[in-house]
């Protein structure tokens, strides 16, 4: 548990730290966020203010991380480095996004072609590497069962390693588009995406802990409620490092904003929760902690199919945020009841993986 605190501690002050020293390189530099003319109106007053902030985000947490280890004497495992590479690769992918809009001035940064054989490829090396590296008991991070809180009897492998393999790329694949695609919808407004990620780490930060204390491997004797994981300290440890990077990071992204994370920030972060959720064991549980997450991903998925079947908009514009935002709610109103949405959810999610634990101790 130190590791983990010290991680955290680590994260924070180094996002802290790090974020103005970045703001004045960006201003410096001239690389200002460009503005949708079909967004907001009240939006075009953001134009020309610092973006690529993720940078900040993605460099404190690893580096909290390894300095967590090398002050604790302890080593950095698989899972822990595979879902920091998750959330570095992808926040590649995004900065290359992010780069092309600053300097080609347009809403289009990368084309979807490239953009997509990047995500793939750091996808892919992800869920093959997660089947690699074993434990001393046969573990790997991941696993071919699909989960809800733990490990369910439904395997993707049906009996065949080859087989397995492959249905395991494609479901961690859909996973991590899915979730990374989610936060990236979610990051219209000053400080919504990096405040609603904060619990949503902090909520992995509490079950990896606790699987850590549950782990059957540890036990004398093992019980249906314990839970059979590679490496759920060390998950903890990255989820603490990115939730205090994260909230370090809020300080200058809260409104008015004087940074935002961009495609940098959002991939990134949607890669490591994604990365944290198939590495505990928890993808299907994810959708009540990311709830959030989800309802303003449907907003979108509702509107886009309700206009191209009736011609009609359900929102007035999605994602849901701005909808609000054209119905008169102020921008800071808008981040603050999410943010309290995002951690009811997450409330709910950390409650069934509790009574989950429960219902097999009885």
């Amino acid at each position: 548990m130190i590791a983990v605190l010290l991680a955290a501690c680590l994260a924070l002050i180094l996002a802290l730290v790090g974020t103005p020293l970045f703001i004045r390189v960006l201003v410096k530099q001239g690389y200002g966020q460009f503005v949708r003319d079909d967004g907001p109106t009240s939006h075009a007053t953001k134009r020309g203010t610092p973006t690529m902030g993720g940078v900040v985000i993605i460099g404190a947490a690893i580096l909290a991380y390894l300095l967590g280890h090398l002050f604790t004497g302890s080593v950095p495992t698989a899972s822990g480095l595979l879902v920091l590479w998750l959330a570095a690769g992808l926040g590649v992918v995004g900065f290359l996004d992010d780069f092309i809009k600053i300097k080609k001035q347009r809403s289009l940064g990368l084309r979807p072609v490239p953009k997509l054989i990047g995500q793939a490829f750091v996808g892919i090396s992800f869920a093959v590497l997660g089947l690699q590296f074993p434990n001393s008991f046969g573990e790997t991070p991941a696993s071919t069962r699909i989960s809800f809180i733990r490990d369910t009897n439904l395997d993707l492998a049906f009996g065949s390693a080859v087989l397995g393999l492959i249905l395991f790329v494609i479901w961690a694949n859909l996973i991590v588009t899915a979730v990374s695609n989610a936060v990236n919808l979610t990051d219209g407004l000053d400080g919504l995406a990096a405040g609603a990620s904060v619990v949503v780490f902090a909520a992995y930060v509490v079950i990896g802990t606790w699987q850590s204390t549950q782990n059957c491997n540890l036990m004398s004797e093992a019980t249906s409620a314990c839970y059979y994981m590679r490496d759920p300290r060390d998950l903890a440890m990255v989820a603490g490092a990115m939730a205090a990077a994260c909230f370090g990071f809020l300080w200058f992204n809260t409104s008015p904003a004087k940074i935002f994370m961009g495609d940098t920030g959002s991939l990134a972060i949607g890669g490591a929760i994604a990365g944290l959720a198939i590495m505990t064991r928890t993808e299907l549980l994810l959708l009540v902690l990311g709830g959030l997450f989800v309802i303003i991903t449907l907003s979108v998925i509702i509107q886009v199919i309700s206009f191209k079947t009736t011609g009609k908009r359900v929102f007035r514009m999605a994602p849901l945020q701005h909808h609000f935002e054209l119905k008169g709610w102020a921008e800071v109103t808008i981040v603050v009841r999410f943010w309290i949405i995002a951690a009811l959810f997450v409330i709910a999610g950390i409650c069934l993986f509790y009574a989950e634990w429960v219902s097999r101790i009885g």
